[in-house]
């Protein structure tokens, strides 16, 4: 096996295992006070379709889906060699962040739009800089992993994953506004929507 496919392979395994908390308090949040949730296509589609993007990328780390398995492939594959680690540096930086984002989050943290009773308007970490820092380390994730494996199944679902986090990241922030109207007004004027500086 690819040294490359390894160390993404071993990444999974150690964010599942950094996440394991994250994800206790996302149940948490299905089952705890709620405030507000909105239904919709927004409100389930994005993590199904993040859920496909892992399987899919778990199964490339084995070769399947990849550009490996074409044998006229092999000079492009050669050619690819330096945007595939440039790609695994992505990934991994952009796969940490997201640890550092929901650590960030702490108790307001949800894999649903929602607010909590208890929720409050979080402004640390990469907060400071950009409202939605999730999606943006998401986008680059699987991009950059797409890259690294030359994924042909990972690459076009993280494009179409591109709009749709987008209009995810709208919906919250129609929410946030509507429950914090002040705060969200003075967070909105000093940080990016999705890239730092671009409101």
């Amino acid at each position: 096996m690819d040294p490359i496919n390894i160390l993404i392979g071993l990444n999974i395994v150690a964010i599942f295992g950094a996440n394991v908390n994250a994800a206790k308090k996302g149940i948490r949040s299905q089952i705890g006070a709620i405030k507000e949730k909105p239904k919709g296509f927004l409100q389930t589609f994005p993590p199904l379709l993040a859920t496909l993007i892992l399987v899919i990328l778990i199964i490339s780390v084995f070769g399947p889906g990849t550009l490996d398995n074409f044998e006229s492939a092999k000079s492009l594959i050669a050619t690819m060699q330096p945007y595939r680690y440039i790609g695994v540096a992505i990934y991994l930086v952009a796969s940490w962040g997201q640890v550092a984002v929901y650590r960030s989050l702490g108790e307001s943290y949800s894999q649903d739009i929602v607010i909590l009773k208890n929720h409050r308007l979080v402004q640390k970490g990469l907060y400071k800089y950009i409202r939605h820092p999730y999606y943006l380390l998401q986008i680059l994730s699987d991009i950059g992993s797409s890259l690294a494996l030359l994924s042909y199944l990972v690459f076009p679902l993280a494009l179409i994953e591109i709009p749709i986090l987008i209009s995810r990241a709208k919906v919250e922030e129609r929410l946030l506004q509507k429950h914090f109207p002040e705060q969200f007004k003075g967070f909105r004027n000093k940080t990016g929507f999705i890239l730092p500086f671009i409101s």
